[in-house]
């Protein structure tokens, strides 16, 4: 069974258990999303949210290596080489009428935003780890002075 968003609020000294009851008693009332509730009620802050939910999201999510997947060239030519290394995200393949993409546990709510609001089909993640998306960052999208030392730096960038 699937970790709740606030039992890991809680088990990360985020929320104690009595507010963690109030949130859900709040959320029955209002049917509101739950890290919403917990923010405005409670002042989690919303990165905090987002990391406990791709936390949660990486229980279900299907694991792959996308060093072992050949995307076509029309799943590569969905994002650019510059947004790839940018957001931490690696095309897999179109499959019915999704692009399925790999990114890590940490750049994963960045890269469902970046998803959003730039790739112009449906997205499905999939997860992989640091060193497997740089490498394949690295074969599918080369850039000059892009390595997984960089990527690194990029995401360190992008979170302050």
């Amino acid at each position: 069974m699937a970790t709740r968003l606030g039992e890991l609020l809680v088990k990360q000294g985020l929320l104690t258990s009595e507010q963690c009851d109030t949130v859900l008693e709040q959320q029955r009332l209002a049917a509101r999303p739950f890290g919403l509730l917990a923010e405005e009620m409670h002042g989690v802050a919303p990165k905090a949210v987002e990391d406990a939910w791709a936390q949660q999201f990486a229980e279900h999510a299907e694991w792959v290596d996308p060093l072992e997947t050949k995307p076509g060239n029309d799943a590569l030519s969905l994002i650019e080489s510059r947004q790839a290394w940018q957001f931490g995200v690696i095309p897999i393949r179109l499959e019915d009428g999704e692009l399925v993409i790999a990114t890590t546990v940490d750049r994963l709510p960045r890269a469902l935003r970046f998803a959003g609001w730039r790739v112009p089909i449906q997205c499905r993640f999939n997860l992989c780890n640091e060193n497997q998306l740089s490498a394949a960052l690295q074969a599918h999208y080369p850039m000059a002075g892009l390595n997984t030392q960089a990527m690194r730096a990029l995401r360190i960038a992008f979170e302050t």
